[in-house]
């Protein structure tokens, strides 16, 4: 598998959550001993369904529970991994239905709320900048 303008790089296959609050800002999470914040989520295992990893990923990160169904698709997207240089992401998004209070937890080492006029003041990994960017532009 390769990547649209990342051809060359290999592939990390990740499943990806955009999480808004009532306030319209997004939830972001930063690993610990990185700088970037990111959408929850993760790395899709070999033969998982990516709905299952994001429900699982989502327990394991931020300790809180999601039923599938909660998951609204928002598509494939592709960008250079934020944390993994020289690779590449294939990223199932979804939006999670539902308020949510993360706790971070596993390799969190934070969660931050983002308002996305003050998206500048974080270091973002590069999906977040396209899911962010993909967010302010209003519908057609």
């Amino acid at each position: 598998m390769s990547v649209p303008d990342l051809p060359d790089r290999p592939v990390i296959r990740v499943a990806a959550a955009v999480v808004t609050d009532d306030a319209g800002r997004y939830l972001l999470v930063r690993k610990r001993g990185t700088t970037a914040f990111m959408q929850p989520g993760g790395k899709i295992e070999p033969g998982e369904d990516p709905r299952a990893a994001l429900v699982r990923e989502l327990a394991e990160e931020i300790s809180v529970v999601v039923p599938p169904d909660a998951l609204v698709p928002w598509g494939t997207r592709h960008a250079p991994a934020a944390n993994e240089p020289g690779h590449a992401l294939v990223a199932e998004v979804f939006a999670v239905r539902g308020s949510l209070e993360p706790r971070p937890a596993a390799e969190i080492e934070e969660h931050v709320w983002v308002d996305p006029a003050a998206a500048a003041d974080v270091e973002l990994a590069p999906l977040t900048c396209d899911l962010l960017a993909a967010a302010a532009r209003p519908p057609k």
